[in-house]
């Protein structure tokens, strides 16, 4: 009875009706189940909400897709023109930049499709499908094709998505492919179907002075954090590699975008896809998340941008070089500082230790054995793996993303030369080489200062050795103690110097005469090898320590959800396609100190520092502001606007997506946080928690007045 109980997976989160919330990151697919159509309607929604998502129909879904690995972005021309955010789009600016082409500090326009820049690597997806298959991972539960804890790995739901594909329609399509993911902690299951375009072209990037993200996750915003690029695809419109030959892709949905403007209380809806929230941790998993996450997190980051930002003001190349990487360490870094902060400033332990006591007199009342016994079994899980997660942390922060310099991934590579040399193999010593020199070729690519990177590992080898026990040590360090008398700046010189894949003239010299001898002794292979090892170790004895954590977190959620019935719950993010509902607010957020709902370009001009590149005011927008030339885009006061803050609940993912009016016409595009609310991800407050969005008319007035791409203004569908 008891096997059966949890087989059933009544998930009673998905079918009542809501109660007050802007909280939610809704599944598009559910929407009609929790009723959200008349709660969206009260709050100002104008249009069907089938418009918004029907299976059967094309709607405003089809308008919005993922931009690259991490972010959201919509379509705002038939011709696949793509709106995402300044800071989504920044690894493909930077990869287009050099210093004869600085585009971060200059801007790109592109006046004509030809001018338009190809990015490899850059891909756009659409959700083509979704599919509830609940039933049949709980099937093969049932019949012992799975087991319940093994339903949630990524073996088993590979496996799935794969046998789905092969007996759908669109087995076959040119870019379709499939993703099986939990839900409610496995409580429910989803199928995607992902339409893949590989073409996918630079067209338009503000200066990183009307762009960058200097002042991330405040409020007051001033920026103009958009980008724009463009979808190529063959002339029958189906996904291709990039080819001379393709041409813009004529899409089935674009958004129209409106330039009526908006005021407080105004209805707003976000589609996109939020990367990853956890709602439902207890109290004890918001320490660990506190301590064994955040805490490593800003130490090593802090470091090592303390070195990239001396490096990269002495040097412009250097500065273009790290551009990306800096602004991707310093978001995450900055955003664990502000959640740490927010926890704490917000009450979140104490609230969840509320709901931790509400859910015990709960399970008392049911006489449900587990879910009286879950919060216990995961407090116990939390105090196993508090050390491990916190040493893997330090591990990953350090050489994962830390230090650059190390062969960790063609490690194979350089031990089946070694057996290829004893073996006396030529044919496998050419392909061993072979490799190596891809090997070398990634370690010094064109974003990669081996100088900076002796500097970044000066500081971090000691820090971690600081701040983590003995046993976490990778064997390397035993020869800095030894063969250096714990002088790690002599190992680095050393290993930076004299290793194999150090320099040019290193590496040439040794595949021209490669012998194992000179493998076994060189300090590269002996880095590399050590932590390849020490990871491994540490990351299984963390999954050994997790144990049943996923059954647990599952169970919990179960029943979470049954004690707040009939109030609906989303579920936690997992970078698949979600909406969230709200209104255009100002907020409070302290005593004495209240925050309008909108910026205007005054704020710019004030913010102004001109030693400071990313408030550096370009000449021409400070003709544009003294002329106050902003053609149709000024509010009715003449003032032009830049940000505006809505209530939607977003995270990390919906970077670049479409804020959407009541009408579904486009107002904005989503870019951050503020910093009061970062603990929204572990705990959301109405009171508090804001979107801020860039304006669409400060993007249109940079894009036609600043820019000068009048062309790209004349695809769009606009109405005023």
């Amino acid at each position: 009875m008891k096997k059966l109980k949890v087989l059933a997976l009544a998930l009673v989160c998905a079918v009542f009706s809501p109660a007050k919330a802007d909280e939610g990151m809704w599944l598009l697919q559910l929407m009609q189940e929790q009723n959200l159509a008349d709660r969206m309607k009260a709050q100002g929604l104008k249009m069907d909400i089938m418009d918004i998502y029907n299976p059967d129909q094309i709607t405003l879904k089809d308008a919005v897709g993922i931009f690259g690995r991490g972010c959201t972005g919509e379509i705002i021309s038939p011709n696949g023109l793509i709106l995402t955010n300044h800071h989504c789009g920044y690894d493909a600016i930077q990869q287009h930049s050099s210093v004869e082409h600085d585009y971060l500090t200059d801007g790109f326009w592109a006046k004509s499709y030809q001018e338009e820049l190809p990015t490899p690597g850059l891909t756009f997806k659409f959700v083509d499908r979704i599919v509830d298959v609940t039933e049949k991972v709980n099937e093969d539960i049932r019949k012992g094709k799975v087991s319940e804890a093994e339903s949630f790995g990524s073996k088993y739901l590979k496996k799935l998505a794969a046998d789905e594909l092969k007996k759908s329609d669109l087995k076959g399509k040119p870019g379709i492919s499939t993703q099986a993911l939990p839900f409610y902690e496995g409580n429910k299951f989803y199928l995607f179907f992902i339409k893949t375009y590989s073409d996918v072209r630079m067209v338009a990037a503000p200066p990183s002075s009307i762009g960058g993200d200097t002042d991330n996750w405040m409020w007051p915003r001033h920026t103009g954090d958009f980008s724009m690029f463009r979808i190529y695809a063959d002339k029958d419109g189906n996904p291709a590699e990039y080819s001379a030959e393709n041409v813009p892709l004529k899409v089935k949905k674009h958004l129209t975008i409106s330039l009526k403007g908006l005021q407080e209380g105004d209805y707003a809806m976000i589609m996109g896809f939020p990367g990853s929230t956890s709602r439902y941790l207890t109290e004890s998993e918001v320490r660990l998340r506190m301590e064994g996450i955040n805490a490593p997190r800003i130490t090593v980051r802090e470091e090592r941008q303390n070195i990239l930002r001396k490096e990269m003001a002495a040097s412009d190349k250097v500065r273009i070089q790290y551009a990306s990487k800096f602004a991707g360490s310093s978001n995450y870094w900055k955003n664990s500082i502000g959640m740490n902060k927010a926890i704490v400033d917000n009450k979140v332990l104490e609230t969840k230790a509320e709901q931790e006591a509400k859910f015990a007199a709960f399970a008392k009342e049911k006489q449900n054995a587990d879910y009286a016994a879950v919060v216990g079994k995961i407090d116990e899980y939390v105090k196993r793996v508090t050390p491990l997660r916190t040493q893997l942390t330090y591990f990953t922060e350090t050489f994962r993303s830390g230090i650059e310099f190390t062969l960790t991934s063609k490690m194979e590579a350089l031990q089946d030369l070694a057996t290829a040399l004893q073996k006396n193999k030529k044919k496998d010593v050419e392909k061993a080489i072979a490799t190596l020199k891809e090997a070398y070729a990634d370690i010094h690519n064109k974003d990669y200062d081996h100088e900076v990177d002796r500097k970044v590992a000066k500081v971090l080898l000691p820090l971690y050795a600081e701040k983590v026990p003995a046993e976490a040590l990778p064997d390397f360090y035993q020869t800095v103690k030894n063969a250096f008398k714990g002088d790690y700046n002599a190992y680095v010189d050393a290993l930076y110097n004299n290793s194999i894949f150090a320099n040019e003239k290193n590496f040439n010299a040794f595949i021209e005469n490669p012998t194992v001898e000179a493998i076994n002794k060189d300090l590269s292979a002996e880095y590399a090898a050590a932590v390849s090892k020490k990871y491994k170790e540490l990351a299984d004895k963390l999954d050994q320590a997790n144990g049943d954590i996923n059954l647990l977190h599952k169970t919990y959620v179960r029943g979470l959800c049954e004690m707040y019935a009939p109030t609906p719950k989303a579920p936690d993010a997992n970078f698949t396609i979600r909406l969230t509902y709200g209104n255009v607010k100002a907020y409070d957020p302290k005593d004495g100190v209240h925050y309008k709902y909108y910026t205007t370009l005054k704020g710019v001009m004030e913010k102004e520092d001109p030693n400071n590149p990313e408030f550096v005011v370009p000449a021409k927008l400070k003709e544009l502001y003294a002329t106050k030339n902003y053609g149709r885009y000024a509010l009715p006061n003449g003032e032009m606007p830049t940000c505006f803050l809505t209530t939607n609940d977003i995270t990390g993912g919906n970077s670049g997506s479409p804020v959407m009016n009541g009408n579904g016409e486009l107002i904005g595009a989503a870019f951050d946080g503020n910093w009061e609310s970062l603990s929204g991800d572990i705990n959301f407050d109405n009171n508090l928690q804001r979107c801020i969005a860039v304006d669409i008319r400060y993007v249109l007035f940079i894009v036609e007045k600043l820019g000068g791409c009048k062309n790209l203004i004349d695809e769009m569908t606009i109405v005023e």
